[in-house]
């Protein structure tokens, strides 16, 4: 009996002695002003590290979340962000390490981009209110820029619209940015559209703006050179992210100083020399322009929190979330996993229990599955999960679940939805194919093509919305800030009347259904496929028809 013990201290001895020689993974890198030390995120943590290499010192190791650190420029102090009090917010230590002082108390998520030039103020991005003469809706994605003094203070409003990863030429005179048009993905690569970003510069003493770039994909990430006319940034012009070269002087003139192919240069920051400093794929690089990109070895020797199982209240956080059709239970996405709870009694059951994500989740007409999306082997497929028993009405109260696999190809399928009859699924197709696959053949066909290089995100979910005031419904449900609310809404003669706090918010909602809804890309046409097999518009103008029982 004596083994035992031996091989449970040693699990318990491991963790606490491992060292990650080459961590991977090492993000939001910034290099110090003097070009000695470089700061970055590792697993919620910020570390340090000399350029050189070496040992990653901790300078915060808590449960919360902090990244996206910052140098002021005499080197002395780190802004980064945390949520330690729930959202995003800025806070400053120093650079040595200590206590970290809170210095925005806002709601909305703040996140730091550089000091001022004379280090007395911090600059950040967050959506806290726009100007009164902005004619722009309010969307939280289209932030503005403000400034905290480093003390702590009142904030101040820099500038009205959108000014990510914005930085100081060396007087504080002009500021370089790259804009915001529009949603996408930060982490998108090979993105094309109009609301690719754009680096801009804007000067205080003229007020005035400049484009410096126009190329059709991403430019982001800019950074002045020490000669305050010279500017870094980070670029697919030659079909991945690496590092370019321009001027405000002669934009037009751009030059490839990285020449990857494979993954993306993310994060690039300088030093007062033009030391530059960027991640790629998941490791720290140094760049002196004009020369090869020089890897930094990083050894972090850590103590394996990331072991340690702990209970997590499943009561907010929620990213989706859809109501049965009997509305006595409702399903939702929470950590990436499916969950689903009863209405009344708070019963509840886990679906998924997989390490990679699920979403998308929707219900069955009859309520007996589940179909979903999931990222299983880095590639989203579609699934069902379905009661096994035909005594058991419910999914919080099953015991049996049966799993089974819908769509498993090389493309991108998610956003599935059931027909009424239960029988086909829709789906978008690599985000710009609407398609329908039936159950039992596994067939698929193709309803909608896009136009347009890219379907907007809940483009289903926004035309079912809006149609479903065509019918009595009864109840929904809504998730918004992570919250899962039930209200009750009725059509009542010229428009919808919601009984509750809350209006058709834009976010995912589930409800009572019997229709199949499409929409085109750019919203100018929504339709549905009524159960007798005819597409027709919002106002139930039949535009087309199809035999008796047939589906689009």
């Amino acid at each position: 009996m004596k083994p035992m013990p031996a091989l449970l201290l040693l699990f318990m001895l491991v963790p606490a002695a491992r060292a990650e020689e080459s961590p991977l993974w090492l993000r939001y890198p910034a290099i110090s002003p003097d070009g000695q030390t470089i700061a970055f995120e590792w697993k919620g943590d910020i570390y340090t590290v000399p350029t050189g290499g070496g040992k990653a010192v901790p300078l915060t190791l808590s449960e919360s979340y902090e990244f996206a650190p910052v140098w002021s420029h005499d080197g002395s102090k780190i802004a980064f962000a945390s949520d330690r009090y729930g959202n995003f917010d800025v806070f400053v230590m120093a650079a040595s390490g200590g206590e970290a002082r809170r210095l925005t108390f806002h709601s909305a998520p703040e996140i730091p981009s550089t000091f001022a030039a004379d280090d007395k103020s911090v600059l950040f991005s967050a959506y806290r209110q726009q100007p009164a003469a902005d004619a722009q809706f309010p969307l939280r994605l289209l932030s503005q820029l403000y400034s905290v003094p480093e003390s702590g203070g009142r904030v101040t409003q820099v500038l009205p619209g959108p000014a990510l990863d914005a930085t100081f030429d060396s007087t504080g005179s002009k500021l370089i940015y790259h804009d915001l048009k529009g949603f996408e993905s930060p982490w998108r690569k090979h993105h094309t559209s109009s609301v690719t970003h754009d680096i801009w510069a804007y000067d205080f003493k003229t007020k005035k703006y400049q484009q410096l770039t126009t190329f059709e994909g991403e430019d982001r990430n800019p950074v002045f050179a020490a000669n305050d006319d010279d500017f870094y940034y980070l670029s697919e012009a030659n079909g991945s992210f690496n590092v370019f070269q321009s001027s405000l002087s002669n934009p037009a003139k751009t030059t490839a100083l990285t020449h990857f192919t494979k993954h993306p240069a993310r994060f690039l920051t300088r030093s007062k020399q033009d030391l530059l400093c960027f991640s790629f794929d998941g490791e720290i690089y140094t760049l002196q322009p004009g020369a090869e990109p020089r890897k930094v070895p990083v050894s972090i020797a850590e103590d394996g929190r990331e072991t340690i199982a702990r209970i997590v209240r499943v009561n907010e956080g929620f990213t989706e979330a859809k109501l049965s059709p009997n509305g006595k239970e409702f399903a939702y996405v929470f950590r990436g996993e499916i969950f689903v709870s009863s209405v009344e009694g708070g019963v509840t059951k886990r679906i998924t229990n997989t390490p990679w994500q699920e979403r998308s989740v929707d219900f069955s007409h009859d309520g007996r599955s589940l179909v979903f999306a999931a990222e299983k082997d880095n590639n989203w497929n579609l699934y069902t999960a379905s009661i096994a028993r035909k005594e058991e009405p419910y999914f919080y109260a099953s015991t049996v679940l049966k799993q089974e696999t819908v769509l498993d190809t090389p493309e991108e399928e998610f956003q599935p939805s059931f027909s009424p009859d239960g029988k086909e699924v829709a789906y978008l197709e690599n985000r710009v194919t609407l398609k329908v696959v039936n159950l039992a053949t596994k067939k698929t066909r193709t309803i909608m093509t896009a136009e347009r290089k890219k379907v907007p995100r809940r483009c289903a979910a926004w035309a079912i919305r809006r149609l479903r005031a065509l019918r009595q419904m009864d109840q929904a449900l809504d998730c918004a800030g992570g919250r899962v609310q039930l209200f009750r809404r009725t059509l009542v003669s010229g428009g919808l009347q919601i009984e509750g706090d809350r209006q058709d918010s834009g976010h995912a909602c589930a409800w009572h259904r019997d229709i199949c809804v499409v929409g085109s890309p750019d919203r100018s046409f929504v339709g549905l496929w009524d159960p007798d097999g005819r597409l027709a518009d919002a106002r139930r103008k039949v535009l087309r028809e199809q035999p008796t029982g047939a589906r689009p």
